[in-house]
């Protein structure tokens, strides 16, 4: 099964440590507490979760600091962004290629695994377009949670 490649938080944080001290990214409180945050969350939180989340542990953290970090992170390729519907970018730590299922009611994401995904070829009329670099998925609908709390309405 595909969800054994997902990496514990104990690989992601050493390899965090790795790539930081690889580029020469000084690994501070700050960063660590921000990346532990987003490693740790299935989530996928925005700029504005993460710092509402660290508030308490670090009082003195600013969004704009949030904001820059998650920007150095995911240029040194530790993190990504995901893209939904809504305004906010959301982030993910886990770099194992994989797709999402976002939720159009709740805004949830959840990550799933699709193999057989890869061996399909591109469509040859994206040549033209450029250089594809990356192959995902997002499928959008309704998740059980919402689809529950519509039946209960009923």
């Amino acid at each position: 099964m595909e969800d054994k490649k997902k990496h514990t938080l104990r690989e992601k944080i050493e390899a965090f440590e790795h790539v930081c001290r690889d580029k020469g990214i000084k690994l501070t409180h700050q960063r660590m507490e921000i990346f532990r945050e987003i490693a740790h969350s299935a989530t996928h939180p925005s700029a504005e979760e993460i710092h509402k989340r660290l508030k308490s542990k670090l009082p003195m953290i600013s969004l704009d600091t949030v904001y820059r970090t998650l920007s150095t992170f995911e240029t040194i390729g530790i993190i990504s962004k995901v893209s939904v519907l809504v305004n906010k970018v959301r982030f993910d730590s886990n770099l194992i290629p994989h797709h999402h299922l976002v939720c159009t009611k709740c805004k949830g994401i959840l990550d799933f695994y699709w193999p057989t995904f890869y061996k399909i070829k591109v469509p040859s009329e994206t040549k033209k377009w450029g250089k594809i670099l990356a192959k995902q998925v997002e499928l959008r609908g309704i998740c059980e949670s919402c689809l529950r709390r519509v039946q209960k309405r009923k």
